[in-house]
């Protein structure tokens, strides 16, 4: 065979791609170069994606030259590739998957560690993406978000000169060229959080359907578990007959034969996302499934065991989609004051009531210690008493938090602020060389009176909740379930209750996903 030619776009990001694929080819013996070729995307920097008109802004150009035999492979980021297969080409191989997570990167002056995202009030972000608008307003609906195109490098540049708070890119396009970004502050946010888009951080070796020989070689690059996972993620976007411009996340994590797939969808940019979770060993029907979650009629009423701030995400995402929802704690939380509480190298909190009834105590910490949340939920209500928390649990199965902090927590001294009584379900399962101590810092009491409205949704945030929904009422045929947690789940098991759901993140935005999802 000849020497083969490379299609690929001029951008660093794209060059660093294109000699990937040629550094794993010559590594099989098969010789080839790069021919770059510029494309819309490339020559239209000024407009924002929604402004621009068509599809394949960066892939037309390159597919077209493939067409005329120009080149002989194409190299894409898969995300840029328009779902409809263009006749005469194919997609035959794709590179292992890199770290799909976004990447906010905040100038240190306009980071505020008390607030989600840790971004000062009514900061000004920079992403041209509609997918990334959607979901940042969903979280903190005063910032302004400003379009921002240009690539890796230059989007940088623009955070550094000023002209942005922050920025958003993608975690795998940052890896890939190796930017030192110590000067700035960065959170990794995971893809079931912060929904990526469909086969991001996937790199696609595009070349003729009629070049059997050829893609017979391509297959020592491929990546079929990737394939797997991908396809789920761009029959999504198909079907929603959307591109670049559609607000539209879809993320699919594959574990042997089970596919998890988050998803998050608007109608536009500035409206707020509906977002789906679905675990399933039958990848077929995620797509129609999903599709069917987003476009039906929400007339559902919901109840919930806790009282909502007025502008909670939760509150603003059934709010904005016609849900009923009616919010109430069943239960009295009493301070159980303390005298000190003792220097320790971990505080774990529990829950968000733990960290308000400590630090309400104004207890002596030392600068040393660190801290760990059960969820995110909690993370929040410790970033507001102004503390970052080192550790965070980011699923809903109390074993795999337990296992993660107790890697970090090994041979180390642990306090756990908690509720008198409480099930100590983390202390049960730590390493035993490590030194835990409880202190009680609140008690639960049922309310005597309280009135829970007709409901189709019941959520549960804890166990004493549920006791005390069970004091007084029965759970109706036509009723569901919602539990925060393990352990408030084993709580509804003792009452019968059968077919529970469990939300996949321990936050609000997990709430609104298993909500949406029923």
């Amino acid at each position: 065979m000849e020497k083969l030619i490379i299609g690929s776009r001029g951008s660093d990001l794209a060059l660093w791609q294109a000699n990937f694929i040629k550094d794993e080819l010559e590594s099989r013996g098969i010789a080839s170069e790069i021919k770059i070729i510029k494309t819309q995307g490339d020559t239209e920097q000024e407009l924002a994606f929604e402004k621009m008109q068509g599809f394949g802004f960066f892939t037309k150009e390159i597919e077209d030259a493939l067409l005329k035999k120009e080149i002989d492979i194409a190299v894409h980021s898969h995300k840029d590739l328009p779902t409809a297969k263009i006749q005469g080409l194919t997609i035959a191989a794709v590179t292992k998957r890199e770290d799909p997570s976004e990447l906010l990167i905040t100038n240190p002056l306009a980071v505020d560690p008390t607030k989600k995202l840790s971004l000062k009030h009514a900061a000004i972000v920079g992403t041209s993406s509609a997918r990334r608008k959607s979901q940042l307003l969903s979280f903190r609906e005063d910032l302004d978000i400003q379009d921002l195109r240009g690539n890796v490098p230059t989007r940088i540049r623009k955070l550094r000169e000023g002209k942005y708070d922050a920025i958003m890119l993608a975690n795998a396009g940052v890896s890939r060229l190796g930017i030192n970004l110590d000067d700035l502050h960065v959170q990794v946010l995971s893809p079931d959080w912060f929904i990526p888009a469909p086969a991001q951080g996937v790199v696609a070796v595009q070349t003729r359907d009629d070049d059997h020989v050829l893609i017979e070689k391509l297959q020592s690059i491929n990546h079929p578990e990737v394939q797997d996972a991908i396809r789920v993620e761009r029959k999504i976007l198909e079907l929603s007959e959307g591109g670049c411009q559609l607000p539209l996340g879809v993320y699919c994590k594959k574990d042997g034969n089970n596919f998890r797939v988050w998803a998050s969808w608007a109608d536009a940019w500035n409206e707020f996302p509906i977002r789906y979770h679905i675990s399933t060993d039958n990848p077929s029907e995620i797509a129609e499934k999903a599709l069917k979650a987003f476009k039906i009629k929400r007339d559902k009423r919901v109840f919930i065991t806790r009282h909502l701030k007025k502008h909670s995400y939760l509150s603003r995402a059934m709010n904005s989609h016609g849900v009923k929802l009616a919010d109430e704690s069943l239960i009295e939380v009493q301070q159980v004051k303390f005298n000190s509480a003792p220097i320790t190298d971990w505080i774990f909190f529990s829950s968000a009531n733990s960290v308000i009834h400590f630090f309400n105590q104004h207890p002596e910490v030392s600068k040393a210690t660190q801290f760990a949340a059960i969820g995110r939920g909690t993370e929040a209500t410790l970033r507001e008493f102004g503390y970052q928390s080192a550790f965070t649990g980011l699923t809903h199965d109390i074993s795999d938090t337990a296992f993660e902090f107790g890697k970090l927590a090994y041979g180390s001294t642990v306090l756990f602020p908690k509720a008198k009584h409480s099930l100590r379900s983390i202390q049960k399962q730590m390493p035993e060389n490590t030194k835990l101590i409880d202190l009680d810092v609140y008690e639960t009491l049922p309310k005597t009176e309280f009135e829970v409205p007709p409901c189709d949704i019941l959520v549960f945030t804890s166990p004493s909740n549920v006791d005390a929904y069970f004091s007084k009422y029965t759970l109706e045929a036509h009723q569901q379930c919602i539990a925060m947690g393990m352990s408030t789940s084993s709580k509804l098991v003792d009452y019968g209750v059968k077919n529970i759901h469990t939300p996949s993140l321990q936050d609000e935005t997990g709430l609104a996903e298993a909500i949406f999802s029923l």
